[in-house]
């Protein structure tokens, strides 16, 4: 039997967990009704991906393809998960496992993000010309994962007719989501739509509406809008299918199971995301970025490399 395993990061906001969830229940009808289909968290919910791999194990696979719920290349995707894959290795060595890539830069999630615009009353292709678009991300110390995020607003701003379309992070690197408004304000934006590059709700999300109404209140001459995350878009259902067969047929151009700098990298990430369950809490400005970013920076071009050049017709430039 060939099973699929689901990674999701996992978030103290209960109702983030219940989307993945939902998601993944949808996605289940329209898969082989054969593959067993699996979720798991990397922290701070049940069950964890030690106990994800063993659930699958338990029902009879054989082999097992573990795919991240995750946007863009990062710690998690680079590190965390294939180090948990190497545990499972040895402590299952008849099963099989194979391991696929994160959403990435990709076509339908640029889809998304203008349907996103446009449920919010935006006219895409005839904007305010005052108006400007700001992408929010999570953010983070890894170099690829942050400069992704600038491709992404810049693809977008290529797709579009505004006149702005700028990047900010919500935390742990710069610019600022007020150092993206600031921009854009002195830049005589008068209409600005934050667009949250999140995949679910969360703690983030909710503090991005709350910010939205402060920012109201100090810029009363510019206007305000926040779009809609990812969420419940069909599209997100076309990605991960895509990522599931990649796995399935051994076709990922871009992962990180083999990577010889990420064993050295994974002796500084400070803790270890194997046994992770709803009482394994931590800040999530955890230090393994910090430590591992150099490490990543060093020796990840080359999955960068995977992505940008090695990729197939679903993940180029224009033809994104």
């Amino acid at each position: 039997m060939k099973a699929v395993l689901m990674v999701a990061h996992g978030s103290r906001d209960q109702e983030a967990n219940d989307q993945v969830r939902r998601v993944i229940h949808n996605l289940n009808h329209s898969l082989d009704p054969a593959l067993l289909l699996e979720l798991c968290f990397l922290e701070l919910e049940a069950p964890g991906i030690d106990q994800g791999i063993a659930n699958c194990v338990a029902k009879g696979a054989e082999e097992v393809a573990l795919i991240p719920i995750m946007l863009l290349q990062a710690s998690h995707s680079k590190i965390h998960i294939p180090n948990a894959i190497d545990q499972a290795k040895k402590k299952y060595p008849n099963i099989h496992f194979s391991y696929g890539r994160p959403i990435g830069i990709h076509p339908a999630a640029l889809e998304i993000c203008q349907t996103r615009l446009e449920e919010c009353g935006e006219e895409l292709r005839n904007p305010d010309p005052k108006a400007a678009v700001l992408v929010v991300g999570r953010g983070g110390s890894d170099p690829d994962a942050n400069s992704d995020l600038y491709k992404i607003s810049r693809l977008l701003w290529e797709q579009l007719d505004y006149k702005w379309v700028e990047t900010a992070f919500f935390a742990v690197t710069d610019p600022s989501v007020e150092e993206g408004i600031n921009r854009l304000i002195k830049l005589e934006a008068k209409k600005i739509i934050i667009l949250p590059y999140f995949l679910f709700t969360g703690v983030l999300i909710k503090e991005l509406e709350r910010m939205v109404e402060q920012l109201k209140i100090k810029y009363p001459d510019c206007q305000f809008k926040l779009a809609g995350f990812f969420g419940f878009h069909p599209n997100l259902e076309v990605i991960l299918k895509e990522r599931i067969n990649e796995a399935l047929k051994e076709d990922v151009r871009m992962n990180c199971d083999t990577c010889q700098y990420r064993f050295e990298a994974s002796k500084h990430t400070g803790h270890h995301h194997h046994h992770h369950e709803p009482g394994h809490h931590h800040d999530h400005h955890h230090n393994t970025e910090n430590h591992h970013d150099r490490d990543d920076h060093h020796c990840h071009d080359h999955c960068q490399h995977g992505e940008s050049q090695h990729h197939d017709g679903h993940d180029g430039q224009k033809g994104i």
